[in-house]
């Protein structure tokens, strides 16, 4: 998938959103630098836990769909699948790319 971000997505949210757009992309970045660290910290302490994993990717891609972040949301889509699937070969690479 080569599209980043869908702008139509952004342009619905921001018309229903009005004044308020601007703050739900302030906790969309917040909460997405929360759950990379958290992805990153698994990944920088070898502590690969599959299930929490899986829900983390799982909330990531959800909230990432909803912004119009389409690479991303499949990115975390292809993280919950692995882990669900108990599947840890190239995690790491795959969480260095979200």
């Amino acid at each position: 998938m080569s599209i980043h971000l869908d702008y139509s997505v952004l342009s619905a949210l921001q018309e229903v959103m009005e004044d308020e757009y601007p703050t739900l992309l302030d906790v969309f970045l917040k909460d997405s630098e929360q759950r990379l660290a958290q992805l990153r910290l698994a990944v920088e302490t070898g502590n690969l836990d599959l299930q929490e994993l899986s829900l983390t990717a799982h909330s990531f891609k959800g909230s990432s769909s909803n912004m119009g972040a389409l690479q991303l949301s499949q990115l975390c889509h292809q993280l919950e699948e692995r882990a669900r699937q108990n599947d840890s070969s190239g995690l790491p690479d795959l969480i260095g790319r979200i």
